[in-house]
């Protein structure tokens, strides 16, 4: 099969298109045929071992000192199943699924390997695969942290970052919980965040713009790039505040991509997708991602 390769730590030239072996499912795997992943920030952190420096010896001793040890990056991928083990009980051949694959990766190939019992749940009834993985990045940490937060106690958030693939989705979450969100973002994108549903939308550019925020129940630094001191001091009195950046990796939960499903039909949940690459163009998929000017999920086609 056909797949994108790291071939070392460094920029986006080091991920290499090869023709490899196709991997054969164990007894409790599904092997899916992989339409659609996207380019996220663990699959380009890890690319680049984008890690503070006295955290790249460690780093290099748990993925691989040289290159990753799973040289096939994409912590989404969207497909049909193709092949399941003879101990699979609750998928068949040609369910649509999405899953998120962590630290396992995958995405970036033609076929790919994943325990039924994990993160894989059978994709949105109307959603197209694009759109499917575009879902489980953003949804997941959003609610990883959101739930942390009792966001279901707050009647107020703030969310830095709201157009990134985490923060947009963070927004519309947040607004199905019935809280009044305020948000920050780049100028370019504030009425797209209004769309989304934000109540207040702040640009981040605007001389001061710290001066227009209160105080409010829930804070969330959905990019990982605000200082922590001045998103600490907008923290209402027995407030919450939560990170993408320092506080952990969010969970991986197969009920989460269910609550997703329930707010993708509903309507209350739609992905933004900034723009969609063939896998044969990964690089340049990557060097956008780097640019950090993405709005939203950057999706990479596979079939």
């Amino acid at each position: 099969m056909k797949a994108a390769i790291c071939t070392a730590y460094g920029g986006p030239e080091v991920l290499v298109i090869q023709e490899v072996d196709r991997p054969k499912p164990k007894s409790n795997e599904l092997l899916i045929q992989v339409y659609a992943s996207a380019v996220h920030s663990g699959d380009r952190r890890l690319r680049a071992l984008d890690v503070p420096t006295f955290g790249k010896l460690p780093m290099r001793m748990v993925v691989g000192f040289k290159a990753p040890r799973q040289p096939i990056l994409g912590v989404v991928l969207a497909g049909i199943v193709v092949e399941t083990g003879k101990s699979v009980k609750n998928f068949q051949v040609g369910d649509n699924v999405y899953t998120l694959t962590g630290m396992r990766f995958g995405g970036y190939a033609e076929f790919a390997c994943v325990n039924e019992s994990k993160c894989v749940v059978k994709m949105p009834e109307h959603a197209s695969f694009i759109e499917a993985a575009a879902l489980p990045f953003g949804g997941t940490t959003s609610l990883h942290f959101l739930r942390k937060a009792h966001i279901e106690r707050a009647k107020n958030v703030l969310i830095y970052g709201g157009a990134g693939a985490v923060g947009s989705t963070a927004v519309q979450i947040a607004k199905h919980f019935g809280v009044h969100v305020t948000a920050v973002c780049h100028e370019r994108n504030v009425e797209l965040v209004k769309r989304l549903g934000a109540d207040v939308v702040i640009d981040y550019l605007k001389e001061g713009y710290d001066r227009e925020l209160g105080t409010y129940d829930v804070v969330f630094d959905a990019s990982g790039k605000i200082e922590k001191r001045l998103a600490r001091k907008h923290v209402a009195e027995n407030g919450s505040f939560r990170s993408v950046a320092g506080q952990g990796p969010a969970s991986e939960r197969k009920e989460d991509l269910m609550f997703l499903n329930e707010l993708f039909e509903s309507g209350a949940l739609q992905p933004v997708i900034d723009s969609v690459y063939p896998l044969d163009e990964i690089v340049e998929a990557h060097r956008y991602v780097d640019r950090g000017k993405k709005v939203g999920n950057v999706i990479v086609t596979v079939k």
